[in-house]
């Protein structure tokens, strides 16, 4: 049986351009008014090791080694962020709001042909029994999410990624893996239609997490 840790853990997923950082810092913020302590992480990243892993991961240095070994450079950060960050923070009774997790590694490194196997023992020693209480899916169609990755390159003058330059087509592949795992467990994840206003979205998520963690928050 596993205990839960008596903080709680939301995550947010979705493809590029979804707006899961705004939407992060506005639900961080909210929290705070209430009095809630709240951490704010990414994967990868969120410790010293994982952030030099996501740079190494982003530049598009690891894509050579093929998707199995990128994959497994993922586990390792995850692995360190969740011993060194996310757990004890979990522990310490915090909410943790973290930018990608586990889902994100199913739907990229699995739509790259990435055994499902693979995914799953590196899953289970990566996380152990931190998993998230909340997952919100941030969802909207792919090429609007690309044109707004573009736009937010064009004002940091900064260069597209190593999953940004990927094709339409996979960027797809990826949307509708996020919302077969939402269909799939459903007692977890809820689906936003990211596709609205940053206040409208904002206010669903808000909903959802009084909703789904039984929270009296208003």
């Amino acid at each position: 049986m596993t205990t839960r840790l008596p903080g709680r853990f939301i995550t947010f997923e979705g493809g590029e351009g979804s707006g899961k950082s705004t939407q992060i810092r506005r639900l961080a913020d909210r929290l705070r008014e209430h009095g809630l302590t709240v951490v704010v992480t990414r994967e990868p990243g969120g410790t010293e090791m994982a952030e030099q892993i996501r740079t190494f991961i982003l530049s598009g240095a690891a894509e050579g080694l093929g998707p199995e070994a990128e994959t497994m450079l993922f586990a390792a950060a995850r692995a360190d962020h969740v011993d060194r960050l996310i757990r004890p923070a979990l522990a310490r009774g915090d909410w943790v709001l973290c930018d990608r997790f586990i889902d994100s590694t199913r739907a990229y490194q699995g739509s790259d042909g990435v055994d499902a196997k693979l995914l799953d023992g590196l899953e289970k020693v990566a996380i152990g029994n931190v998993r998230p209480d909340l997952t919100l899916v941030l969802d909207l169609p792919v090429e609007i999410g690309l044109g707004r990755a573009a736009r937010r390159r064009s004002g940091e003058a900064g260069p597209a990624d190593r999953f940004e330059r990927e094709t339409v087509e996979r960027h797809a592949r990826r949307r509708d893996l996020f919302l077969a795992i939402a269909a799939h467990e459903p007692e977890r994840c809820l689906v936003i239609d990211a596709n609205q206003t940053q206040d409208q979205v904002a206010d669903a998520i808000w909903q959802g997490v009084n909703l789904r963690l039984n929270e009296s928050l208003n």
